[in-house]
């Protein structure tokens, strides 16, 4: 029995696929998946930006957008503020500049006491005044002594000088009776006699020169002592000066407002400085309180910088006191300050005068004010809302269709809730609020609350 082998196939023959063929084939199936994956994302990035830009212009059917219509009429653009009640023409009362050092308070008024003319407002610790004033009165009191003193002693001086000069005078008239017995004396007693006369007579002219000099000496003694007496004078006039300076008393009617005490050692991050009260130190020429006339009135209000350029003096101001409801007060603008604030939030301070005040007011109470900056006539306006502005455009947003699409627009005037513009009709539509910050609102069956 023979036995025969099985024929080869041709798979069986070539053994299996080439490993670099394989890799081929995985290669390029990797780069399809690639760049599939790559346009994929390019078309949805297309798609999502192009979907963004639509909803920006076209809002959706389902979002609802407040509109109102564009106005012609009469305008009054305004400005409004809260503000304070202050008096005007304010007395400042000020620490007196009696020395360098510093004062300490004893009395004190209460912010808001009414008082009169000369009455008593502040008074500092006179203690050391009243020590000058006592050494001043007894420097006088040592500086007349010294005078009388001179004058006793110069008076004493002439006495003695008048005996002396008697005395010479004297002495004079006995030697000139015993030179008229010359002609009966020898030569030698009648020469004595002589030189006697004259020693006597040189005597009485020395005295008479020595009493001279003394009286201009007594006097000169005398004049330094009384201008001794002057100096102290003064200080005894300036020491009661200064004392009664430590008494600030008004000058006129009106109430106490008391300044804030700048250097007191309990301010802490914010907190509000104290005012000024019994017991506190003081430099001299420190404001301590003023008095503001209570005729005479006036209001301060912190206004935003942008209404700056719409305020004018003489401006009229209608004013509402919160103390006094029901009740409508006018005044007008009198100063506009300088600006100030964080460069987000500049402000500057305006202040008013009120025309007819009435004595229910007080300081510190506060009002409303509203000033009338101009009044526009016939002129086409919107709510400030409506306006937007973005770069150097200034545009709204008009319906078109069931959407809104931006228009430009020119703006004229501006104020706190109206702005007057150019470049739209009477009656057109216009969004208040920006379609692309809209939140999306459903609708209660309708689409966007266009006004008919």
């Amino acid at each position: 029995m023979s036995s025969t082998a099985a024929p080869a196939t041709p798979s069986a023959a070539a053994g299996p696929p080439r490993p670099r063929r394989a890799r081929r084939i995985l290669r390029g199936i990797w780069k399809a998946l690639v760049v599939t994956a790559v346009l994929a994302a390019i078309g949805a990035a297309v798609v999502w930006q192009a979907e963004r830009m639509y909803k920006a212009v076209k809002p959706p059917a389902d979002t609802a957008i407040p509109t109102t219509k564009v106005r012609r009429g009469d305008l009054t653009l305004t400005v409004s503020a809260p503000g304070e009640l202050r008096g005007g023409n304010s007395e400042v009362l000020s620490a007196p500049m009696t020395t360098g050092g510093e004062l300490r308070i004893t009395t004190l008024r209460k912010t808001g006491e009414v008082v009169n003319s000369g009455d008593v407002v502040v008074e500092f610790d006179p203690t050391d005044q009243q020590y000058r004033l006592e050494q001043a009165e007894a420097d006088l009191a040592e500086a007349k002594l010294k005078v009388e003193q001179a004058q006793a002693q110069a008076q004493a001086q002439l006495e003695e000088d008048t005996y002396s000069i008697a005395s010479a005078e004297h002495q004079v008239h006995l030697a000139e009776l015993d030179v008229r017995r010359n002609p009966i004396l020898s030569a030698i007693q009648a020469r004595q006699n002589d030189l006697a006369l004259q020693a006597a007579q040189d005597r009485l002219n020395q005295i008479r020169q020595d009493i001279g000099s003394r009286k201009d000496t007594n006097r000169a003694a005398v004049e330094v002592q009384a201008a001794g007496v002057g100096r102290a004078d003064v200080e005894v006039a300036m020491a009661k000066k200064n004392l009664a300076a430590l008494t600030l008393r008004a000058h006129g009617a009106g109430y106490v407002a008391l300044k804030q005490n700048t250097q007191t050692n309990f301010y802490m991050d914010g907190m509000s400085l104290p005012d000024f009260q019994p017991g506190d130190a003081v430099r001299a020429g420190m404001a301590i309180a003023e008095i503001p006339d209570l005729h005479n009135w006036a209001i301060t209000a912190t206004i935003g910088e942008l209404d700056r350029g719409h305020l004018a003096l003489g401006q009229k101001v209608d004013v509402t006191v919160i103390a006094l409801p029901g009740r409508a007060f006018h005044g007008h603008v009198v100063d506009l300050g300088g600006t100030s604030g964080s460069p987000w939030e500049r402000h500057f301070e305006c202040k008013m005068r009120l025309d007819d005040p009435a004595p229910e007011m007080r300081p510190g109470m506060t009002v409303r004010l509203v000033i009338t900056t101009d009044v526009l006539r016939g002129i086409l306006w919107i709510p400030a809302q409506a306006l937007f502005e973005g770069g150097s455009r200034t545009y709204v947003y008009t319906p078109s269709g069931a959407s809104f699409t931006p228009q430009d627009v020119k703006l004229v005037r501006r104020s706190e809730s109206q702005v007057v513009v150019e470049g739209l009709r009477e009656g057109q539509v216009v969004a208040l609020s920006n379609p692309e910050q809209t939140p999306r609102k459903k609708a209660a069956g309708t689409a966007s609350p266009l006004p008919k």
